[in-house]
């Protein structure tokens, strides 16, 4: 590890964030059985490829309680995980089926769905301290997949890095310590449908993760 976690990794109760919490409030009202919660974590808590997406979808992981399970992005994220070896099925349909991550753990920068899918400055710093007790579980040689800028940037703030060093690009790989960032587009049916990412761009990145966690 490359520090001593001394901050929780996730709380389910978390209530920083009153827009949020309020939103989810509402949503729980109009859909009795989303999840509407705080969306913990998903996959290997040991590790060394960390995910970290931007934030629970409507009808995706809030809906069902794991990231990326339920909605568009999630179709070719779990695809490509299987076809890199990081999963023993390509598809991720609920939160309780037989889905198991190898070597790979999903997280998101906000652990709470945003109204609209945007979640506002205050709200990516105020559940910031969370992804950074996560960060400080991976060890060296550790990879981390950033899936979009808010994302990306969000990785650097946990570490107190200046957001100018590093410039989000999809492929661009970043030297950190004790690990290396890696950018993607996101996989949002907004990119994929307008081929601003493709499954081979997508893929090719997390072909680099695996030669890179390989040595």
């Amino acid at each position: 590890m490359c520090a001593k976690v001394t901050e929780r990794l996730f709380d389910p109760d978390c209530r920083r964030c009153e827009r949020l919490s309020g939103f989810l409030q509402e949503v729980s009202v109009q859909h009795p059985d989303y999840y509407a919660r705080p969306v913990p974590p998903f996959g290997d808590p040991d590790a060394e490829l960390l995910i970290v997406g931007l934030a629970p979808g409507m009808h995706g992981a809030n809906r069902t309680g794991r990231p990326f399970t339920g909605d568009h992005a999630g179709i070719l994220l779990y695809r490509t995980l299987y076809e890199c070896g990081f999963s023993n099925q390509p598809e991720s349909v609920a939160a309780d089926d037989a889905l198991v991550l190898n070597n790979c753990r999903i997280t998101n920068a906000v652990k709470c769905l945003p109204p609209q899918n945007k979640p506002v400055t205050q709200e990516i710093r105020q559940c910031n301290d969370f992804l950074r007790a996560e960060l400080a579980t991976l060890r060296t040689g550790s990879v981390v997949f950033a899936l979009g800028k808010i994302a990306h940037d969000a990785v650097l703030r946990s570490l107190g890095l200046p957001l100018s060093k590093h410039r989000f690009a999809h492929a661009a790989e970043h030297v950190l310590e004790p690990f290396t960032l890696l950018d993607s587009y996101h996989c949002s049916r907004y990119n994929t449908q307008t081929r601003r990412l493709t499954e081979k761009m997508f893929r090719s990145v997390f072909e680099r993760a695996r030669s890179l966690l390989e040595g």
